[in-house]
Protein backbone atom coordinates (compact mmCIF):
# COMPACT_ATOMS: atom_id res chain seq x y z
CA UNK A 1 0.00 0.00 0.00
CA UNK A 2 1.17 3.57 -0.64
CA UNK A 3 2.72 5.36 2.33
CA UNK A 4 0.74 8.20 3.92
CA UNK A 5 1.88 11.69 4.81
CA UNK A 6 5.00 13.34 3.44
CA UNK A 7 7.85 10.88 2.88
CA UNK A 8 11.54 11.50 3.29
CA UNK A 9 13.62 11.35 0.13
CA UNK A 10 14.70 7.79 0.94
CA UNK A 11 11.12 6.72 1.66
CA UNK A 12 9.93 8.26 -1.59
CA UNK A 13 12.62 6.51 -3.63
CA UNK A 14 11.57 3.21 -2.08
CA UNK A 15 7.90 3.95 -2.77
CA UNK A 16 8.56 4.88 -6.40
CA UNK A 17 10.32 1.57 -6.96
CA UNK A 18 7.71 -0.53 -5.12
CA UNK A 19 4.81 1.00 -7.08
CA UNK A 20 6.78 0.97 -10.37
CA UNK A 21 6.45 4.72 -10.87
CA UNK A 22 10.22 4.44 -11.30
CA UNK A 23 12.74 1.61 -11.15
CA UNK A 24 11.69 -1.40 -13.25
CA UNK A 25 8.73 0.21 -15.00
CA UNK A 26 6.01 -1.43 -17.08
CA UNK A 27 7.02 0.23 -20.36
CA UNK A 28 9.16 -2.34 -22.22
CA UNK A 29 12.47 -1.54 -23.87
CA UNK A 30 11.15 -2.23 -27.36
CA UNK A 31 8.37 0.34 -26.90
CA UNK A 32 10.86 2.94 -25.70
CA UNK A 33 13.16 2.41 -28.67
CA UNK A 34 10.25 2.43 -31.12
CA UNK A 35 9.16 5.84 -29.85
CA UNK A 36 12.70 7.23 -29.97
CA UNK A 37 12.98 6.05 -33.58
CA UNK A 38 9.65 7.55 -34.61
CA UNK A 39 10.56 10.89 -33.05
CA UNK A 40 13.89 10.84 -34.91
CA UNK A 41 12.05 9.99 -38.13
CA UNK A 42 9.88 13.10 -37.77
CA UNK A 43 6.56 11.52 -36.78
CA UNK A 44 4.86 14.60 -35.37
CA UNK A 45 2.67 12.78 -32.84
CA UNK A 46 5.87 12.02 -30.93
CA UNK A 47 7.04 15.65 -30.86
CA UNK A 48 4.46 16.54 -28.16
CA UNK A 49 3.69 20.05 -29.37
CA UNK A 50 7.34 20.95 -29.93
CA UNK A 51 9.21 21.98 -33.08
CA UNK A 52 12.33 19.81 -33.09
CA UNK A 53 13.41 20.61 -36.65
CA UNK A 54 16.27 18.39 -37.78
CA UNK A 55 18.14 18.51 -34.47
CA UNK A 56 17.19 15.01 -33.30
CA UNK A 57 17.26 12.83 -36.40
CA UNK A 58 19.61 10.22 -34.90
CA UNK A 59 17.80 7.88 -32.50
CA UNK A 60 21.09 7.17 -30.72
CA UNK A 61 21.29 10.85 -29.74
CA UNK A 62 17.76 10.57 -28.37
CA UNK A 63 18.72 7.45 -26.42
CA UNK A 64 21.74 9.23 -24.94
CA UNK A 65 19.54 12.04 -23.58
CA UNK A 66 17.04 9.55 -22.20
CA UNK A 67 19.79 7.59 -20.46
CA UNK A 68 21.11 10.80 -18.89
CA UNK A 69 17.80 12.37 -17.84
CA UNK A 70 15.57 9.34 -17.27
CA UNK A 71 17.89 6.47 -16.50
CA UNK A 72 16.94 4.07 -19.29
CA UNK A 73 19.58 1.55 -20.34
CA UNK A 74 22.22 3.38 -22.39
CA UNK A 75 23.28 0.35 -24.47
CA UNK A 76 21.99 0.74 -28.06
CA UNK A 77 22.35 -3.01 -28.55
CA UNK A 78 19.89 -3.72 -25.73
CA UNK A 79 16.72 -4.02 -27.80
CA UNK A 80 14.18 -6.07 -25.81
CA UNK A 81 13.14 -6.65 -22.22
CA UNK A 82 12.97 -4.60 -19.03
CA UNK A 83 13.79 -0.91 -19.06
CA UNK A 84 14.13 1.49 -16.17
CA UNK A 85 13.58 4.97 -14.79
CA UNK A 86 16.15 5.99 -12.19
CA UNK A 87 14.17 6.98 -9.07
CA UNK A 88 16.97 9.30 -7.94
CA UNK A 89 16.55 11.25 -11.19
CA UNK A 90 12.81 11.36 -10.55
CA UNK A 91 13.30 12.92 -7.11
CA UNK A 92 15.98 15.29 -8.40
CA UNK A 93 13.50 16.57 -10.98
CA UNK A 94 10.72 16.86 -8.39
CA UNK A 95 13.02 19.10 -6.36
CA UNK A 96 13.74 21.28 -9.40
CA UNK A 97 10.01 21.51 -10.11
CA UNK A 98 9.41 22.43 -6.47
CA UNK A 99 11.80 25.36 -6.80
CA UNK A 100 9.80 26.69 -9.76
CA UNK A 101 6.52 26.24 -7.88
CA UNK A 102 8.00 28.10 -4.91
CA UNK A 103 8.82 31.04 -7.21
CA UNK A 104 5.29 30.99 -8.60
CA UNK A 105 3.89 31.19 -5.07
CA UNK A 106 6.26 33.94 -3.99
CA UNK A 107 5.43 36.07 -7.04
CA UNK A 108 1.66 35.27 -6.98
CA UNK A 109 1.88 34.13 -10.59
CA UNK A 110 -0.85 33.01 -12.97
CA UNK A 111 -0.57 29.23 -13.36
CA UNK A 112 -2.31 26.92 -15.82
CA UNK A 113 -2.63 23.19 -15.19
CA UNK A 114 -3.34 20.61 -17.90
CA UNK A 115 -3.01 16.90 -18.51
CA UNK A 116 -3.11 14.54 -21.45
CA UNK A 117 -3.06 11.64 -18.99
CA UNK A 118 -6.16 12.21 -16.83
CA UNK A 119 -6.39 8.55 -15.79
CA UNK A 120 -3.07 8.84 -13.97
CA UNK A 121 -2.14 12.45 -13.31
CA UNK A 122 -5.35 14.47 -12.93
CA UNK A 123 -5.23 14.44 -9.14
CA UNK A 124 -1.48 15.23 -9.04
CA UNK A 125 -2.24 18.43 -10.92
CA UNK A 126 -5.42 19.15 -8.95
CA UNK A 127 -3.61 18.96 -5.62
CA UNK A 128 -0.78 21.16 -6.87
CA UNK A 129 -3.26 23.73 -8.18
CA UNK A 130 -5.08 23.80 -4.85
CA UNK A 131 -1.83 24.38 -2.98
CA UNK A 132 -0.80 27.24 -5.27
CA UNK A 133 -4.23 28.86 -5.03
CA UNK A 134 -3.98 28.71 -1.23
CA UNK A 135 -0.60 30.44 -1.54
CA UNK A 136 -2.14 33.31 -3.49
CA UNK A 137 -1.59 32.29 -7.10
CA UNK A 138 -4.22 32.79 -9.77
CA UNK A 139 -5.15 29.44 -11.30
CA UNK A 140 -6.02 30.23 -14.90
CA UNK A 141 -9.60 29.52 -15.91
CA UNK A 142 -9.73 28.54 -19.57
CA UNK A 143 -12.23 30.12 -21.99
CA UNK A 144 -15.45 28.28 -22.75
CA UNK A 145 -16.18 26.62 -26.08
CA UNK A 146 -12.67 25.48 -27.00
CA UNK A 147 -12.21 22.42 -29.18
CA UNK A 148 -9.75 20.61 -31.42
CA UNK A 149 -10.15 17.88 -34.02
CA UNK A 150 -9.96 15.34 -31.17
CA UNK A 151 -12.64 16.81 -28.93
CA UNK A 152 -13.52 19.60 -26.51
CA UNK A 153 -11.03 21.33 -24.24
CA UNK A 154 -12.58 21.40 -20.78
CA UNK A 155 -11.48 22.13 -17.23
CA UNK A 156 -12.15 19.85 -14.26
CA UNK A 157 -10.82 20.46 -10.74
CA UNK A 158 -8.70 23.36 -12.09
CA UNK A 159 -7.02 21.09 -14.68
CA UNK A 160 -7.50 21.46 -18.44
CA UNK A 161 -8.26 18.17 -20.18
CA UNK A 162 -9.56 16.92 -23.51
CA UNK A 163 -13.10 15.54 -23.50
CA UNK A 164 -14.30 13.17 -26.21
CA UNK A 165 -17.57 11.26 -26.22
CA UNK A 166 -18.36 12.34 -22.64
CA UNK A 167 -15.05 10.85 -21.47
CA UNK A 168 -11.76 12.42 -20.47
CA UNK A 169 -9.32 11.67 -23.26
CA UNK A 170 -5.70 10.58 -23.37
CA UNK A 171 -3.82 12.76 -25.86
CA UNK A 172 -0.25 13.54 -26.87
CA UNK A 173 -1.29 16.51 -28.99
CA UNK A 174 -0.27 20.12 -28.43
CA UNK A 175 -3.45 21.35 -30.11
CA UNK A 176 -5.50 21.64 -26.89
CA UNK A 177 -2.87 23.98 -25.43
CA UNK A 178 -2.85 25.94 -28.68
CA UNK A 179 -6.63 26.33 -28.33
CA UNK A 180 -6.29 27.60 -24.76
CA UNK A 181 -3.57 30.15 -25.49
CA UNK A 182 -5.33 31.37 -28.62
CA UNK A 183 -8.59 31.62 -26.69
CA UNK A 184 -6.98 33.65 -23.92
CA UNK A 185 -5.43 36.06 -26.44
CA UNK A 186 -8.73 36.40 -28.31
CA UNK A 187 -10.46 37.29 -25.04
CA UNK A 188 -7.81 39.90 -24.22
CA UNK A 189 -6.69 37.95 -21.16
CA UNK A 190 -3.06 37.51 -20.08
CA UNK A 191 -1.26 34.27 -20.81
CA UNK A 192 -0.06 32.13 -17.90
CA UNK A 193 3.24 32.85 -16.22
CA UNK A 194 3.67 29.11 -15.72
CA UNK A 195 2.20 25.94 -17.19
CA UNK A 196 2.29 22.72 -15.15
CA UNK A 197 1.34 19.86 -17.43
CA UNK A 198 2.48 16.82 -19.41
CA UNK A 199 2.50 15.53 -22.99
CA UNK A 200 1.79 18.08 -25.73
CA UNK A 201 0.20 20.51 -23.29
CA UNK A 202 3.61 21.12 -21.69
CA UNK A 203 5.52 20.93 -24.97
CA UNK A 204 3.37 23.45 -26.83
CA UNK A 205 3.46 25.93 -23.95
CA UNK A 206 7.25 25.74 -23.68
CA UNK A 207 7.66 26.03 -27.45
CA UNK A 208 5.69 29.27 -27.34
CA UNK A 209 7.81 30.92 -24.69
CA UNK A 210 5.82 30.18 -21.54
CA UNK A 211 7.63 28.72 -18.55
CA UNK A 212 6.63 25.07 -18.60
CA UNK A 213 7.25 22.17 -16.22
CA UNK A 214 5.78 18.71 -16.24
CA UNK A 215 5.93 14.95 -16.23
CA UNK A 216 6.88 12.41 -18.90
CA UNK A 217 7.28 8.67 -19.29
CA UNK A 218 10.33 6.82 -20.57
CA UNK A 219 8.64 6.34 -23.95
CA UNK A 220 7.89 10.07 -24.41
CA UNK A 221 11.32 11.52 -25.19
CA UNK A 222 10.32 14.88 -26.68
CA UNK A 223 9.89 16.73 -23.40
CA UNK A 224 13.29 15.54 -22.17
CA UNK A 225 14.89 16.79 -25.38
CA UNK A 226 13.12 20.11 -24.82
CA UNK A 227 14.46 20.22 -21.26
CA UNK A 228 17.98 19.56 -22.60
CA UNK A 229 17.54 22.47 -25.03
CA UNK A 230 15.98 24.77 -22.41
CA UNK A 231 12.55 24.98 -24.06
CA UNK A 232 10.84 23.23 -21.13
CA UNK A 233 12.23 24.06 -17.70
CA UNK A 234 11.74 20.82 -15.77
CA UNK A 235 10.56 17.34 -16.75
CA UNK A 236 10.00 14.69 -14.07
CA UNK A 237 10.56 11.13 -15.34
CA UNK A 238 7.81 8.77 -14.16
CA UNK A 239 5.61 5.98 -15.40
CA UNK A 240 2.58 8.18 -15.99
CA UNK A 241 -0.12 5.51 -15.65
CA UNK A 242 0.49 2.96 -12.91
CA UNK A 243 -1.95 0.56 -11.26
CA UNK A 244 -3.60 3.19 -9.03
CA UNK A 245 -3.54 6.98 -9.22
CA UNK A 246 -3.29 6.96 -5.41
CA UNK A 247 0.27 5.70 -5.81
CA UNK A 248 1.23 9.24 -6.87
CA UNK A 249 0.04 10.78 -3.58
CA UNK A 250 3.40 10.47 -1.74
CA UNK A 251 5.17 11.97 -4.75
CA UNK A 252 2.77 14.91 -4.75
CA UNK A 253 3.16 15.36 -1.00
CA UNK A 254 6.95 15.43 -1.36
CA UNK A 255 6.72 17.97 -4.21
CA UNK A 256 4.47 20.32 -2.25
CA UNK A 257 6.57 20.05 0.90
CA UNK A 258 9.75 20.85 -1.04
CA UNK A 259 7.98 23.86 -2.57
CA UNK A 260 6.87 25.11 0.85
CA UNK A 261 3.24 24.63 -0.09
CA UNK A 262 2.08 22.05 2.44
Amino acid sequence: MPISGTPSRAQLVDHLVRTRIAGDVATPRENNLSHYRQLANGVRNFWLGLELGDRWTDEQDVLAVMAERVGVNDDPEYRYGQDTIDPELTVDALERMAARLRKAAEDRQRVLFATGHPGGLLDVHRATAAALRAAGCEIVVIPDGLQTDEGYVMQFADVAVLEHGASLWHTHSGEPMRAILTGLERAGRPLPDLVVADHGWAGYAGQHGIDSVGYADSNDPALFLAEAEGTVQVVVPIDDHVLSPRYYDPMTAYLLAEAGLS
